[in-house]
């Protein structure tokens, strides 16, 4: 038998769906995944009986849990060629459709995290449901929120996005819909009715959703809005954790210690990511910088051991090394940075 396409494309009335069709790995994206958007999409553009493109899954395990990771770790560990070359594809993936001029709708209905992001974020509808869960979870590994993150995550309201990057912090519909993460709540038993309707309105992927969507409830997060503003705006990781400190309050002292398990090197790699995508002057140059830091943070010790620790073993134990923030100085972030050798930088499709 032939297996089933990792990603299923086909045009139905209008509409151009892309539907995820790795379920076991819960449709975690690898190169040929990415690469078969790629070609749907820019089919797709030029066709003028294609009026807008939907992104789905299959199942009803969740959206996208994210990369290849067990791929990259193991490039990783060499030469990292093969990560590098992942990273062009989906690079490349991410800003087609940021830059799409068609209108795209993403179903995010379950687990939606990093490269899961990075194809729902540049959507122009992005749907939650009742079972949707958010994060982007990266310093956990030894990574940091790469897929555009350094473009979407500083342009979340006030603080938000960097309290999400640095603590991996998990949210269910009602705050990301707050947060603008995701523009429509709609319930799930809703969704094959939204699809059809899409499909017999291609044209008007909002106005489908605006007609379909309901209140997905108060959002956990309004409560403490004041206080991720306010502790969260330092330049500096270490500043984060004494301005924690030094508020004293439950949910302060419950997010540094979460803090305090991540990798102290992507804690910084991370906050130096979104203080400068913020001020990016396209999502391309984010995304050049983006592949820049992702080809050597995935050689490092801290994303090994991450790995290992969260993915492999799955002991939940990562020694990470330098062990504390103390040990990560301005000179290590400089070599991460920086732009790499004439003829290996990143660039979009052309």
């Amino acid at each position: 038998m032939t297996p089933e396409p990792e990603v299923l494309a086909r045009v139905s009335s209008g509409v151009g769906r892309l539907t995820l069709n790795r379920p076991k790995a819960l449709h975690a994206l690898n190169r040929a995944m990415c690469e078969a958007m790629i070609e749907a999409l820019l089919a797709w553009r030029d066709d003028d009986a294609v009026k807008s493109v939907l992104i789905d899954h299959a199942g009803e395990r969740g959206f996208c849990a994210g990369g290849d990771i067990r791929m990259i770790a193991e490039s990783g560990a060499g030469d990292a060629s093969e990560a590098k070359a992942f990273f062009k594809v989906e690079y490349r993936l991410n800003h087609l459709m940021f830059e799409y001029p068609k209108p795209i709708t993403a179903i995010v209905d379950g687990i939606v995290m990093g490269g899961g992001v990075g194809i729902s974020e540049p959507a122009d509808v992005r749907i939650a449901t009742e079972r949707t869960t958010y994060a982007m979870p990266e310093t956990g590994i030894g990574l940091f929120p790469d897929v555009g993150g350094g473009w979407f995550l500083p342009r979340l309201p006030g603080q938000t996005g960097v309290w999400l990057a640095l603590t991996g912090a998990r949210l269910k519909a009602a705050d990301t819909v707050a947060m603008g993460i995701h523009s429509h709540f709609v319930p799930a038993e809703r969704i094959e009715a939204l699809k059809s309707a899409l499909i017999a309105h291609p044209a008007e992927p909002k106005t489908v959703a605006d007609t379909l969507a309901s209140d997905p409830g108060p959002a956990s997060m309004a409560a403490h809005r004041e206080a991720v503003d306010r502790l969260f705006a330092f330049d500096t990781v270490e500043a984060i954790f004494a301005a924690l400190e030094a508020d004293g309050s439950d949910w302060a002292l419950a997010q540094l210690a979460t803090l305090k398990t991540k990798s102290p090197q992507s804690l910084k790699v991370t906050l130096r990511q979104l203080r400068l995508g913020a001020a990016m002057p396209s999502f391309a140059d984010n995304m050049a910088l983006e592949y820049r830091l992702g080809g050597r943070v995935v050689r490092t010790h801290d994303f090994q051991e991450g790995v290992r620790a969260v993915v492999v073993d799955k002991d939940n134990t990562p020694n990470w090394s330098p062990a504390d923030l103390s040990g990560v100085s301005e000179v290590d972030l400089d070599r991460l940075f920086a732009p790499l050798p004439a003829g290996q930088e990143w660039s979009p499709l052309d």
